[in-house]
């Protein structure tokens, strides 16, 4: 036992001497290199830091006299260094170790190859690079290095700034670099390619959103992008897509043959931006192959299509194309209105646009300003008319623009309505009027149809709700996200004073039941308190006479085995005798003579005659340790190997 915590005060200052010499911090990484040298100081140093950087000697060399120095006093060559006294705390200024720079190990996988990078933490990504283009043979500039857990990783990026791990996996993406593969390995390769699973990264450009999809080897091109417009709804014809390599030039192609990177490939598809030919959107087309890259980078001319220039900015139809409106004329369900107006917002524009609230005005406003005032949005009134110029513009350019319909969905309720129609227009006045006042009515009447879409942006207060801003048509982007954000400062700072005012009511409703709770938990708490004091009182007395009865029976069964021992021998008889001395627990010793022949069992209850039970406590030689509890009782003590004299010391059991 002594041993032991020896043992372990050496190795807390070993851990203590290893932590100052190395400076490393993290204990539990200290004692896993200590572990690894087998708890050898100057070999976990050494492993730490070089020799021919960091000044550090085994005990041999460190106490070995130099050259040039005088001899030192045989007291001190003689003497052992101890696990501390030969390094960093008593080392000269020049023994100093310097601490080294980290290694990071990387193992990058390209295709069927595996590359083992070293470098320090202090280089940059681009460095990597650099030794992969000289493994790889592939341009740094045709090189995608992926498996960062970050996503804003650049070629200049400081190794150390990522805060890695000692060892990391990356791969290797090479999008524009086509396999290559020998004749004799083709098939086999091929074949490979086919069993394994690829991991397509697809960025929905419109919805920005991404998903991971796994297919294996042998699925198709086509199975892929019908998958696709299951999770889009963008039909195939009507798919573009950005990724795939220049040797995928058929959709009938395997993943594992049309070249695509290996496990992980990155793709966008978007909905294409030019219109169908009108028949071409009434056909049923159940394998059209989708444009790819270089059919999507040229824009087609509108004329192509059949579709006149006036009718894409609004300022005409063409007997063969002609739109259908925005909603239908005097709509009973202002949410199959909206259900209307979202479809065809989506056919005409695409599907990403701002998220519109389906159900009425005053359904909108409700979920707009009277919920909780953490919750509560701004109300973004969006109103089309098809018959002004600059609709279309608005709408393609504004309202489907990726910041602006962010911006919404995050901080407002769209709620839409189309006002072409002179009954609908009427209807939206009505509900203006109703909702907001006659003076938001007569503002909508103001505006002539050439300054519509209007968007307006509605706060509500306490008492009534007011328009924030009216934004006309003939605006950009830009004006368009400066004055959304302007209205949000102004709602913030009302929305911030509804919170104080509401969390101060609920404060005080929330003292008052927390008071009367109180009440009512302290009357129960007394009363329980009663009860669990009455039983404590009842389970003392219990213990307390289990315990007497406990130590009463320990005594008796004490005094029997007392009185049947037999008579400890003299010294002067002619038998065998056998002296042995025992030590208890709290470090009193029994000594008593036995005769050489006794059973081991007279042995065990003279021991237990003095209050150590053999179910409690075993009984131990010191060297070598044996257990005396463990052996046969019949056996004599000749037999034990307790002959003449021995030493014993009793432990209790675990």
């Amino acid at each position: 036992m002594a041993s032991d915590s020896d043992s372990n005060m050496d190795r807390e200052m070993i851990l203590a001497d290893f932590q100052a010499c190395t400076g490393i911090d993290n204990i539990a990484e200290a004692i896993t290199l200590l572990e690894l040298n087998n708890w050898d100081l100057v070999a976990a140093i050494n492993g730490v830091i070089p020799q021919e950087n960091g000044i550090m000697q085994s005990p041999a060399a460190a106490t070995a006299p130099s050259p040039a120095a005088p001899p030192s006093s045989s007291s001190a060559s003689s003497s052992p260094p101890s696990s501390s006294s030969a390094f960093c705390p008593v080392a000269p200024t020049r023994h100093i170790v310097e601490r080294q720079p980290r290694m990071l190990n990387f193992r990058v996988d390209y295709r069927q190859r595996s590359v083992e990078v070293v470098l320090e933490e202090g280089s940059a990504v681009g460095e990597i690079k650099q030794i992969l283009e000289n493994e790889l043979q592939v341009p740094v500039s045709k090189m995608q290095l992926k498996g960062w857990k970050s996503s804003d990783v650049t070629d200049s990026t400081i190794l150390r700034s990522l805060h890695l791990p000692k060892n990391n996996s990356l791969y290797v993406l090479t999008p524009d670099i086509p396999p290559t593969a020998s004749s004799s390995q083709a098939s086999s390769t091929l074949q490979e390619s086919l069993n394994q699973n690829f991991l397509l990264v697809i960025s929905h450009r419109e919805a920005q959103r991404d998903y991971n999809l796994n297919f294996p080897g042998s699925k198709t091109i086509q199975e892929v992008k019908r998958n696709v417009s299951d999770l889009t709804n963008i039909p195939v014809r009507h798919q573009q897509w950005d990724g795939w390599p220049a040797s995928a030039s058929d959709d009938s192609m395997t993943l594992a043959s049309c070249g695509i990177s290996y496990p992980c490939h990155h793709l966008s598809v978007c909905r294409r931006s030019s219109p169908a030919n009108p028949q071409e959107q009434t056909e049923e087309c159940t394998d059209v192959h989708m444009i790819s890259d270089s059919e999507g980078d040229d824009f087609e001319d509108a004329s192509e299509f059949g579709v006149d220039e006036s009718e894409i900015f609004g300022m005409g139809s063409s007997s063969g194309c002609r739109k259908s409106p925005m909603m239908p004329d005097n709509s009973e369900n202002e949410g199959d209105a909206l259900l209307h107006f979202t479809a065809e917002f989506s056919t005409r524009y695409g599907d990403c646009h701002p998220v519109f609230f389906i159900g009425s005005l005053e359904a909108a406003s409700q979920e707009a300003f009277y919920g909780k005032a953490r919750d509560r949005k701004l109300l973004a009134i969006y109103l089309h008319n098809d018959e002004s110029v600059l609709s279309n513009v608005f709408c393609s350019q504004m309202m489907c623009a990726e910041s602006i319909v962010s911006y919404l969905s995050q901080n407002f309720i769209t709620w839409a309505w189309d006002v072409t129609k002179e009954a609908n227009k009427a209807r939206l006045l009505t509900m203006c009027t109703r909702h907001f006042g006659s003076v938001v009515a007569q503002t909508i009447r103001t505006y002539k149809t050439d300054q519509f879409p209007l968007l307006l942006i509605v706060m509500g207060k306490r008492t009534s709700n007011e328009v924030l801003n009216v934004i006309q048509g003939n605006t950009t982007v830009d004006e368009l996200m400066m004055r959304l954000m302007g209205a949000m400062e102004i709602f913030t700072a009302q929305q911030q004073e509804d919170i104080k005012d509401e969390d101060e009511r609920e404060a005080r409703e929330m003292v008052k039941r927390e008071q009367d709770e109180a009440y009512r938990l302290s009357l129960e708490a007394d009363r329980k308190k009663r009860e669990a004091q009455e039983r404590e009182e009842a389970e003392q007395v219990r213990l307390e006479q289990m315990r007497k009865e406990q130590e009463e029976e320990r005594e008796a069964i004490r005094l029997s085995l007392e009185q049947a021992l037999p008579p400890e021998p003299s010294e002067e008889e002619g038998e065998k005798i056998s002296k042995l001395r025992i030590r208890t627990p709290s470090g009193e010793f029994l000594e008593r003579r036995f005769l050489g022949s006794c059973k081991l069992q007279v042995l065990f209850d003279f021991v237990a005659s003095k209050g150590y039970p053999s179910d409690e406590y075993k009984l131990l030689t010191t060297f070598p340790r044996r257990n005396i509890t463990q052996l046969d009782p019949s056996w004599t003590l000749q037999e034990a190997k307790l002959f003449p004299q021995e030493t014993l010391f009793l432990e209790a059991k675990e």
